[in-house]
């Protein structure tokens, strides 16, 4: 049977599910294709669960650390291997299809998916979504990347515009889902609820068919987030090939094609793409189960990985398992851990650690640990457990502090509306800093929390964002020194709601939201304008010390370069620095952020260790997007390059320069005297028709006042000022521009 013997009809049915997780199958030949979420963890429903979605109940399955935390670990391999164990997990419960990852940009971290999202920055974001990827398709199960694309709020999300300019789109919300396309080649990819500047997602012809499959070169199925087809004629015409679940509305694509409304070759395309997925995932390795341990040990290690160190005052940590000392741990957390959000991607895991019993297990004899929960998870007041906690600290050398937000603050389908810890727990660390003069926090949350309130109770702060089923005893292994942390920071951790780049944009109203912040998102906006934050982006402290040396630029053909460094552990502990590279654009008045993430590296280095570390630049590293040239330009002029440990711990500093590419833009009538005198062809072509009128080979020219007033008035207007500039000069000098400009 061959993709000409389908039917219409059919063909039609293929391009819809046959029920919630499964597409449609056809006779004999085309077999369904079974879907399962699975961001961090395979969620299968179970076969006696209430519900549709089967959200209430799945079978058990690894629940790894969430985006939030795995990409805080800046380590793609890592990904890979996550990745990996998905695909084997995803075979053995009868998926082909994992959902997921997730790779839309933390544009506000009040975004209530935000712990499904890797990072606010879009190069980071692509290369570690590429490895979950890659991972999973190593194993021959299909990765579907989501959501496609400007998914950056759950507030409204099934109806609102995302209103933004094709210059944010191109620089920082579709950057990430372009490289993992281009580079681990996903089975497929799920388009968005919302809608871009007024067109839904899921029918969208620019964005699905003429970007993620003319431009980017696309092969695999475009599905629907669930529920988010409003027009199938509509959607399938844009590029959408396969609506979930199913509405029962087949008929409604046969109709139009018989009506002449809709061209059965587009049809039978997307029908034949929902063909080629079968096919492809028909050669997956199956398995009738996995390692069940193994796989938790590799939660383990993603999210020790994953932890970031934001504050260790006077090395407080990594506390000693074997010294004699009394140890508080506080807070219901440490024994009841929250460990991943609520919605669509929530995972029945294998099993739960939980970082009291872990702590338990590791101290040594000498220890003594005492818990104390603290406060309530309800976030209700409890002046005895606050009081009983307060007491055990008193009696305690160490005080860990386990704090984070609630399940319920968090999930799909919602958005947060503040950055804050719950106010019982900020009073309890208080009260608890009071008694104790040796506090660290350990944090639980899949968003950013605000710190500024409270950290100076603290001499020590561990995020550990959702850490996955494993999370209790990666905690331990790094409070008590079994490794060191080495996870960065994604996003940045500012100081207030209101310092945050979309705050007054955020959600937006009527069906809008406006991205009026444009490409300034994150540390963007922070560093550009050198605004104070908590915690700047890529920062993440160790329990040794790095030094960075002998940086290296060298130019290897056209546009191209390598970046050559050497690191040193000069401390006395085996560590893991992530090596971060920026290429800034330093201006006077900003037209693109001050600087960007190009490249990272995350090194394992024994203690006096040094190693070589190297990054390749190329044109495109330093390009931005022009409207005008509908592409990416390269200016020519000279750039920064910038090695550090954050965005703001610049390291090491050296200057590349660059012809451009030797694009210039039209001119026409309507292009101002400051576009034509600034042109290379256009400004000499004036000068020598007009002479000294804006200053000739002999110099000359109008007082520098009324040049500035000038250089903004379009070339054709200045027809009735009497310095010879009429129409057929303006034509003229049009057409000699056009003869003699090169690209």
């Amino acid at each position: 049977m061959t993709r000409s013997d389908l039917t219409l009809a059919e063909a039609a049915s293929l391009t819809s599910g046959a029920d919630t997780w499964t597409t449609a199958a056809v006779r004999d030949a085309v077999p369904p294709v079974t879907l399962a979420d699975g961001p961090h963890g395979i969620r299968r429903q179970d076969p006696e669960a209430g519900d549709a979605l089967g959200l209430t109940r799945s079978v058990p399955a690894t629940c790894f650390p969430p985006a939030v935390a795995l990409g805080s670990s800046w380590d793609p391999d890592l990904a890979r291997r996550v990745g990996a164990a998905l695909a084997v997990e995803a075979a053995a419960l009868g998926a082909d299809v994992v959902l997921g990852p997730g790779v839309n940009i933390k544009r506000s971290p009040l975004c209530g998916r935000n712990f499904e999202y890797f990072s606010e920055d879009p190069h980071l974001t692509g290369v570690m979504g590429a490895g979950v990827v890659s991972g999973i398709q190593s194993r021959g199960i299909g990765a579907c990347v989501k959501h496609f694309a400007v998914n950056n709020q759950e507030t409204d999300r099934m109806r609102v515009s995302a209103d933004v300019d094709e210059r944010t789109l191109r620089e920082i919300y579709l950057p990430a889902f372009e490289h993992i396309v281009r580079h681990a080649r996903p089975f497929m990819v799920m388009s968005a609820y919302n809608r871009i500047n007024g067109v839904p997602a899921s029918q969208n012809r620019w964005l699905l068919t003429e970007v993620l499959r003319g431009e980017w070169g696309f092969d695999g199925v475009v599905v629907s987030d669930w529920g988010a087809v409003d027009d199938r004629v509509a959607a399938l015409a844009a590029g959408l090939d396969l609506e979930m679940p199913p509405t029962g509305t087949d008929h409604e694509i046969v109709d139009a094609v018989r009506s002449g409304r809709l061209d059965e070759a587009a049809v039978h395309r997307a029908a034949g793409r929902v063909r080629a997925l079968a096919e492809r995932v028909a050669s997956a390795e199956r398995h009738d189960g996995w390692d069940v341990e193994a796989h938790h040990e590799l939660a383990r290690e993603a999210a020790r990985a994953s932890a970031v160190l934001l504050k260790n005052d006077e090395d407080l940590l990594p506390l000693d398992p074997d010294a004699r000392q009394r140890i508080a741990v506080v807070g219901e957390l440490a024994r009841t851990p929250r460990y991943q959000g609520n919605g669509s991607s929530h995972v029945v895991p294998t099993r739960l650690d939980n970082a009291w019993d872990a702590l338990t297990a590791a101290a040594g004899e000498a220890t003594t640990l005492t818990f104390a929960a603290g406060y309530r998870l309800d976030g209700a007041a409890d002046d005895d457990l606050e009081r009983r906690a307060a007491d055990a600290a008193a009696d305690a050398d160490v005080a860990l502090v386990f704090l984070g937000l609630p399940d319920e603050a968090e999930s799909e389908g919602f958005d947060r509306t503040t950055l804050d810890l719950p106010d019982v727990q900020v009073r309890l660390l208080r009260r608890i800093a009071g008694r104790c003069p040796r506090v660290v926090v350990v944090l639980a949350n899949g968003g950013v929390v605000s710190v500024a309130g409270w950290r100076d109770a603290a001499s020590a702060i561990l995020e550990c964002w959702l850490p996955g089923q494993a999370g209790g005893s990666a905690v331990a292994d790094l409070l008590l020194g079994a490794c060191s942390p080495s996870g960065r920071l994604t996003e940045t951790i500012p100081l207030r709601l209101a310092d945050v780049p979309s705050h007054l944009h955020f959600p937006g109203s009527d069906g809008h939201v406006v991205y009026g912040e444009g490409r300034y998102v994150g540390y963007r906006h922070h560093d550009t304008l050198g605004t104070e934050v908590a915690y700047p982006f890529g920062h993440g402290l160790s329990y040794t010390r790095f030094e960075y040396s002998d940086l290296e630029v060298r130019e290897t053909g056209d546009n191209t370069w390598d970046v050559g460094l050497t690191v040193t552990n000069t401390g006395g502990r085996a560590a893991h620095e992530v090596v971060q590279l920026y290429v800034a654009f330093d201006e006077e008045r900003p037209t693109r952020p001050r600087h960007e993430l190009r490249g990272f590296a995350k090194v394992a280095l024994e203690p006096g260790q040094s190693a070589p570390v190297s990054f390749g630049l190329t044109g495109r590293d330093l390009a931005r997007w022009s409207v005008a040239r509908g592409g990416r330009r390269i200016d020519p002029g000279r750039f920064t390059v910038e090695v550090g440990a954050s965005s703001r711990d610049i390291r090491l500093r050296a200057e590349l320069s660059t012809p451009g590419d030797g694009w210039v833009p039209a001119l026409d009538g309507m292009s101002t005297l400051g576009e034509w005198l600034d042109h290379p062809v256009g400004g000499p072509v004036l000068r020598e028709r007009l002479g000294g009128a804006f200053g000739g080979r002999n110099g000359g020219g109008p007082p520098p006042a009324l040049l500035a007033l000038a250089r903004g008035i379009p070339l054709v207007k200045f027809r009735t000022f009497g310095i010879g500039l009429d129409f057929e000069v303006v034509n003229e000098l049009v057409a000699a521009v056009r003869n003699t400009r090169h690209d």
